[in-house]
């Protein structure tokens, strides 16, 4: 949904709002805030785990230098991930697939890098992308609905990993790409820095923010999420837009491989990117992006994938076993979704 908007004042914004044409300034605030709004929330968590932390051990452990920098780490993947199930959420879909395509680049990863070096990145991502396009050719042209296609290449992709490691850990304790997790950038001198995948995430972000907000291509993929009959009747292909965006997605998970067979120097076709799926949509969801598709902006992404890293590492640090964190999790995830209808029920009553 696009909201119609119109730069106005005087007799004019009065004629505009009789309309129901929303001024322009009030629709830019409107999506500032919205892009925004779980930044407090954010911050609020930080010193929330912070005060928790100083109380059981005297230190603070959370804000220390050497803990934000895994947190970044620990976020980067879901930034990516994010990136690309917020173009697919915004076209009223979703992609389940992206934690089995994810451990299925991966896979490819670290075994293309014992015989071709570097080259296990390409592979990578042509891996995702070979995956997203799968997905998108099914969901275009064949119509089916983008919850069974993409909950069946789930399981299959999943399938396809194990297979491709005949149900073991492929290792490579040389892998020539790992510099990408080990380096970093400082942004406070001998306190925080900016580790490499980290990086990554973020010129991915910017990326994604280019295209839905400064090319046709990112005008059109909102206006598909709007309302798809209305984007085909205006002249739009709609199966375009939507075969572009479940590759991007499957892309980033390519990528998202990549960068955790850097981290690990390792793959296992069942358990690596096990819940990544369900991280990546609560991260779209908390940053603001409505699960029905035309609403939400990429910075919003990038926030939540910032507050489901800091929950995570939180509890780590105050000792929460892995079955409660599976538990916060998914009371997170139900939350976010509980937020967008509330968020939809107060944008149509005004």
């Amino acid at each position: 949904m696009i909201e119609k908007s119109v730069l106005a004042t005087g007799p004019d914004a009065k004629a505009a709002e009789a309309a129901g044409v929303v001024p322009l300034r009030q629709a830019r605030l409107k999506g500032w805030l919205r892009t925004i709004g779980m930044l407090p929330v954010l911050v609020l968590l930080c010193i929330l785990i912070q005060a928790a932390t100083f109380y059981l051990d005297g230190e603070g452990r959370f804000l220390s230098g050497q803990n934000l920098s895994i947190v970044l780490q620990q976020a980067a993947i879901n930034m990516v991930l994010g990136a690309g199930m917020t173009f697919v959420i915004l076209t009223g879909g979703i992609d389940l697939s992206v934690g089995s395509i994810l451990a299925a680049s991966a896979m490819t990863a670290v075994m293309a890098s014992l015989g071709y070096g570097s080259l296990g990145i390409v592979v990578a991502l042509v891996t995702g992308l070979l995956f997203g396009v799968l997905n998108g050719l099914l969901i275009a042209f064949i119509r089916l609905p983008p919850f069974i296609v993409t909950l069946g290449s789930m399981t299959a992709v999943r399938g396809i990993a194990r297979l491709l490691g005949n149900d073991t850990t492929v290792f490579n304790p040389e892998l020539p790409f790992a510099g990408i997790a080990s380096g970093s950038v400082p942004i406070v001198p001998g306190y925080v820095a900016l580790p490499g995948l980290a990086v990554i995430a973020l010129v991915v972000i910017l990326a994604s923010w280019f295209i839905l907000r400064r090319t046709v291509l990112g005008v059109r993929i909102y206006a598909v999420g709007g309302n798809p009959d209305a984007a085909r009747l205006s002249g739009i292909k709609v199966w375009a837009v939507l075969l572009f965006v479940y590759a991007t997605s499957g892309l980033l998970a390519g990528l998202g491989g990549a960068m955790s067979a850097a981290r690990l120097y390792a793959a296992n076709g069942l358990q690596l990117g096990q819940s990544y799926e369900l991280d990546a949509i609560a991260a779209v969801i908390l940053g603001g992006t409505s699960f029905v598709g035309g609403i939400g902006s990429i910075w919003g992404t990038l926030i939540g994938a910032l507050i489901i890293a800091v929950l995570s590492n939180g509890l780590i640090l105050l000792g929460v076993s892995d079955i409660w964190q599976l538990i916060v999790k998914g009371i997170v995830i139900i939350g976010a979704v509980a937020l967008d209808r509330y968020r939809l029920r107060g944008s149509a009553r005004t």
